[in-house]
């Protein structure tokens, strides 16, 4: 068993990102400019504490089980690596629960820095696989990891991931709840089995989706019609499907982001969102425009 010293440090940036986009369910996801920043030094004391400022303080936990701490110590055991404390300090950009893939980066800030920490090089291919493991699905974690976009799966028990590069025409604006839902409780809402029409349907705008996001951003309304799962999410979350239901109406390619409630819409040079955005949000909605993450997660060692 190898013993990190006192002081030993790495430090994580790691992107928000919007999964499902859509049709995309559970494969497709688009990495974003909100970023969470953790620190994680060893100390010469026994046990973790964990100071947290911005999104989630007050909410998260600060000691063990919280998801960074508990990923970067569950990672350097798998590596045989002993730590007599941590230090760890996040400072959050994400939101919590909304849809934007926070636990997602947590998990990968947690396993690039334990990674560094036990002095491996960077391998991001290692990485999505690592933290896919622990998140149960490879969607947003790789987004997280690679920036862009990305398409994940999973392939002889390993996930994977393509990074494509969006169009420079695509915008994003994000429509932010008061509240946010657990994604494991969204998925209690999808069934067991859709009809063999709707399956045929959203693979076909899935696939044009990809198409949209990079060459041709005009295509993005019908492209983001989805009929796999924000129909049976629309009960959970009212006001994102109204919200959902008002932009497309408008002709604004809108989707829910990841799991919701929170939405994501597309701003396109044929059909800008800028001068208008703000008739569309809810009372207690926060709307904002935000740029896709292209680089992914960075880490260094400090040591």
């Amino acid at each position: 068993m190898t013993v990190l010293p006192a002081g030993t440090a790495a430090r994580a940036s790691a992107p928000a990102s919007s999964a499902n986009l859509g049709p995309g369910f559970d494969a497709l996801a688009l990495a974003l400019d909100l970023i969470d920043v953790v620190t994680v030094t060893v100390t010469g004391r026994a046990g973790v504490t964990v100071d947290i400022a911005g999104e989630g303080r007050g909410q998260l936990p600060h000691d063990g089980g919280n998801l960074v701490a508990a990923t970067t110590i569950g990672c350097l055991a798998d590596r045989g690596v002993a730590v007599s404390g941590l230090d760890i300090r996040c400072q959050n950009a994400i939101p919590q629960a909304r849809g934007f893939g926070s636990s997602a980066a947590a998990i990968v800030a947690g396993v690039v820095v334990a990674r560094a920490l036990a002095g491996e090089p960077e391998d991001r291919a290692a990485a999505l696989d690592s933290a896919a493991s622990i998140e149960g699905h490879p969607d947003n974690v790789a987004a997280c990891i690679y920036g862009g976009l990305t398409i994940a799966w999973t392939q002889d028990g390993r996930a994977r991931a393509a990074r494509l590069e969006p169009s420079p025409d695509v915008g994003v604006w994000i429509f932010v709840p008061p509240g946010g839902v657990a994604t494991s409780v969204a998925r209690t809402a999808l069934p067991g089995q859709v009809p063999h029409r709707d399956a045929a349907h959203t693979a076909g705008r899935a696939a044009l989706l990809v198409h949209a996001l990079t060459v041709e951003p005009a295509l993005l309304f019908a492209a983001t019609d989805d009929r796999l799962h924000q129909p049976y999410r629309a009960a959970a979350m009212p006001a994102g499907a109204d919200l959902i239901a008002s932009l497309r109406a408008a002709g604004v390619p809108a989707v829910l982001s990841g799991a919701g409630p929170a939405v994501l819409a597309f701003d396109t040079p044929d059909r800008p969102l800028t001068s208008a955005v703000g008739r569309f949000a809810p009372a207690g909605w926060i709307a904002r425009g935000v740029g896709v993450h292209s680089v992914g997660v960075q880490v260094a060692r400090k040591n």
